[in-house]
């Protein structure tokens, strides 16, 4: 590692720390269907939602007998409040393991602060210097972090779709995985943050695989979204995370709770884990 120990682990912490800048409710407006909290609005989206949304002792509420025009409701405000919407419907849940409440448009989810789903996996190979991972680089036509490293496969969970089924999908429009070999990917790390980010406020569940790859196996990009894969020591991405802006801000994470339970990083006295720790997701797919 080029920087010392200390170092490392600062730049690391860092990493964490720049996924958790929001302060909530903050200025925003708790929002709630029925009794139950989903999101936040900024008070100007507050306003524009007067008749959809009612006074609420805890914030501003949609009815739960119009929870199902959300969608329909939000789609028109986009213009006026910084978000385009992009074709894709996500599940509104005031808790991860609890039921859909409504679908709200994946543009729109910064926008009024509700929870967004995604899967990541770390595709690696294990050799004897240590596990090697398979690294995306994001089209530089991505409209979100453009170029920037990646895993070898993402993507946010679709309404009605559960966490490995969006998993399986990714992995072969986005690196040509066989359905057999995706097969064995194992559920390990559960992240969440709040992050204030351009396109509003972040709030996010990350899903996250480990997929043992065998020495032959070659990712192929299938669907444009990654513009090459290479395949990196772990160790070499240490620093790389600690001291570049090469990887994707959310990807960080997801890269160090990877190198934390292979033992690639040395975490004396927890502050690695207990960071990432710090916002725990809730239970549940």
């Amino acid at each position: 590692m080029a920087g010392s120990a200390e170092q490392v682990s600062a730049g690391l912490l860092a990493r964490i720390a720049q996924c958790r800048t929001a302060v909530l409710p903050g200025r925003r407006i708790p929002l709630l269907i029925g009794d139950a909290p989903v999101g936040y609005v900024g008070g100007e989206l507050a306003a524009d939602l007067a008749g959809y949304a009612r006074a609420h002792p805890a914030g501003l509420s949609i009815p739960a007998p119009d929870a199902a025009r959300l969608n329909a409701v939000a789609t028109p405000l986009g213009p006026a409040h910084g978000f385009r919407t992009r074709g894709e419907l996500f599940d509104v849940r005031s808790r991860i393991d609890g039921p859909v409440l409504a679908t709200l448009d994946r543009g729109a989810l910064p926008a009024f602060g509700v929870i967004g789903v995604g899967v990541h996996l770390n595709g690696y190979v294990g050799r004897a210097d240590g596990p090697h991972l398979w690294i995306g680089r994001r089209s530089a036509t991505k409209k979100l972090d453009p170029g920037k490293l990646d895993n070898l496969v993402g993507g946010g969970v679709s309404a009605g779709m559960g966490a490995f089924d969006t998993l399986a999908k990714e992995a072969a429009e986005e690196a040509s995985i066989p359905a057999d070999v995706i097969a064995t990917a194992r559920p390990v790390a559960r992240i969440a943050y709040d992050m204030e980010r351009p396109e509003g406020l972040r709030r996010d569940l990350l899903v996250c695989y480990d997929l043992e790859l065998p020495p032959s196996f070659r990712p192929e990009a299938a669907d444009g979204e990654v513009e090459s894969f290479m395949l990196v020591p772990a160790r070499e991405m240490v620093d790389i995370i600690a001291e570049t802006d090469e990887v994707k801000f959310n990807v960080n994470l997801v890269l160090i709770d990877f190198l934390l339970r292979h033992g690639v990083l040395d975490d004396p006295g927890g502050r690695l884990r207990s960071a990432l720790a710090a916002h725990p997701a809730a239970a549940g797919d």
